[in-house]
């Protein structure tokens, strides 16, 4: 299928006008004259009008398995007469076509810094600290980046050797280093964040010019996996660098440093003026975009100690569920399982328990594999991973249950911390304390028995999963709420509870367990001049959403410096 039609010489210049044509409907196997005869038949207009169109977005729905459609959002090149006509007949679904173009908000002058002005820093080297530190470059403000793991190359090496040997490096793994968690994910692009700006198409266009598909431009649910991410993330880097950003690897920062204003009547308020590095270098900012992921515990608990205002939030807990991919798929696409436009099939799942309870599904990955995302010596953390390709045999994702700071962890603004700790550490425990995962069977989950020995799937997770019995793994209203879940979503996917499924403990790490608050200003409501972004601070959820945060605290950044100096 080509995401460009040509038609009399595709698009032809400023004469022409440009239509976006919404909810366009084909059958699966249409072919490719297919969707300019339909442009053309929806439009009421001639064959010689069209003269180009380009798919916006195409997506599916295979509710009725047996006639899966295609789904398109066009934008169309007619003549100025004709766009008048069909825009005049008030037909449904056809609008302008929107300027999806990213407009800078500010530029820097060529000799930034100047003498009495201070370079902004960004912590942490993510989505959201890379999409940060682009768009300052590309602003002319030369941000440096402070990044506590190592490139993407080597850390792909360690967080390797761990799945492998079991050898873990608490600074460089599957949280930490270039690139953030989501270097070993899925890659999923998309998100439910409000884009009123169309700032996700900024995200997948530096995407694309760093070597992403061109199809995460126009596909519904983009996905790039680890392989290409890696070698997309460094070319992000090296155009960072070529306009003037200064990024630096191992560099944990200790302390950051917060001035309070004697003669402020809110002693609570403070500036930023710098941070400190676990080497004793100083470096001085007024300006520093806190990017640091869901799992910087001690950076959380010194951000505490210095003042900056913190809040918890709710998370959720659970499993990881795998089923062979060939079950998903067969159950949501029947007969076109396996068609290429199709890809391994995707679920998104949610159940309201009895207990007062929601058990959802979390970070499918289709045709990929479960990982160990340990960050902290002793401790077992799942996560699901998929690349590019999503030709593994298998398909996870997490089952988790959603869990809140006054119900399940009261007490102080880093209680959910503990409580990850405490179901991380127990999960070593109960895989035999060497990285192992303790894992369960379905079946024998579902009838409280524990399992010693495997059916037909084979886990994928390294360095090895434990079986047993996996209700000790949660507390006890997680373990009956997913208990619940499981046969309610068989109703909706068949084969979901199949009694060979493996679950691999535990799932902790969906989301950051606490907020840093930030004002209309994406400056902390309680420190001018730190900027909390993307999911560590509570503003993301996944790469696209962290990007999208990241281009949002960029652009303030900039605005704040210039107009500062």
């Amino acid at each position: 299928m080509m995401r460009r039609g040509k038609i009399s010489g595709s698009f032809t210049g400023p004469a022409a006008s440009m239509l976006r044509l919404s909810e366009l409907k084909l059958p699966l196997h249409h072919g490719a004259e297919d969707l300019p005869a339909a442009i053309v038949r929806t439009l009421g207009i001639s064959r010689d009008d069209l003269l180009g169109f380009s798919i916006y977005k195409r997506s599916f729905d295979a509710r009725k398995k047996s006639a899966i459609l295609l789904i398109y959002q066009l934008d169309i090149e007619l003549t100025p007469a004709t766009t008048a006509q069909v825009l005049a007949a008030d037909k449904p679904l056809v609008t302008p076509s929107p300027d999806t173009g990213y407009k800078f908000v500010a530029q820097a002058p060529a000799d930034f810094p100047s003498a009495n002005q201070q370079r902004p820093i960004i912590i942490g080297f993510g989505p959201c600290g890379i999409l940060a530190a682009l768009l300052l470059a590309q602003m002319g403000l030369k941000p440096i980046v402070l990044e506590r793991g190592k490139d993407v190359r080597q850390r792909t090496k360690d967080t390797w050797g761990f799945w492998r040997q079991g050898v873990l490096d608490t600074e460089s793994n599957v949280q930490f280093g270039e690139g953030g968690a989501g270097t070993f994910s899925d890659g999923k692009l998309y998100s439910q964040v409000k884009d009123r700006r169309h700032l996700g198409r900024k995200v997948l266009t530096e995407f694309v010019k760093a070597g992403a598909p061109d199809e995460i431009l126009f596909v519904s649910k983009p996905h790039i996996g680890t392989f290409k991410l890696v070698k997309m993330v460094e070319t992000l880097r090296a155009e960072i660098t070529r306009l003037g950003g200064d990024i630096r690897f191992g560099q944990k920062v200790e302390t950051l440093h917060r001035e309070v204003d004697a003669n402020v009547q809110d002693q609570g308020q403070g500036q930023i003026t710098g941070v400190t590095l676990a080497s004793g270098e100083t470096l001085h900012s007024r300006h520093i975009i806190l990017a640091v992921g869901h799992s910087a515990r001690d950076t959380f608990g010194m951000l505490l100690q210095q003042g900056v205002y913190i809040e918890p939030k709710p998370f959720s807990i659970g499993f990881r569920i795998e089923h062979p991919q060939s079950v998903i798929d067969q159950a949501l696409f029947g007969a076109e399982a396996g068609n290429p436009i199709l890809g391994a099939a995707d679920y998104k799942l949610v159940h309201h328990c009895d207990n007062g309870r929601s058990v959802y599904s979390f970070c499918m990955c289709p045709g990929g594999t479960v990982v160990a995302a340990s960050s902290e010596e002793g401790a077992v953390v799942t996560n699901g991973m998929s690349q590019y390709s999503r030709n593994e045999r298998n398909a996870n994702a997490a089952i988790v249950v959603g869990i809140e700071p006054e119900r399940d962890y009261p007490g102080h603004v880093l209680a959910g911390v503990d409580l990850q700790r405490k179901l991380e550490t127990l999960a070593y425990q109960l895989g035999g304390a060497t990285y192992h995962a303790p894992a369960q069977l379905v079946g024998d989950f579902l009838q409280g028995v524990a399992s010693t020995e495997l059916g037909s799937v084979t886990p994928s997770y390294q360095p090895g999963v434990t079986l047993g019995d996996l209700s000790a793994a949660l507390p006890p209203f997680a373990v009956a709420a997913i208990r619940e879940a499981i046969p309610a979503f068989d109703k909706k996917i068949k084969g979901f509870a199949m009694a060979d499924a493996i679950l691999t403990a535990v799932e902790t790490r969906t989301s950051s367990p606490i907020c840093i608050k930030r004002g209309v200003d994406f400056q902390s409501i309680n420190t001018r001049g730190l900027f909390p972004a993307g999911e560590g601070a509570g503003y993301a959820g996944g790469i696209l959403s962290a990007g999208i945060d990241g281009i949002k605290v960029a652009e303030a950044v900039a605005l704040d410096v210039l107009q500062e100096n």
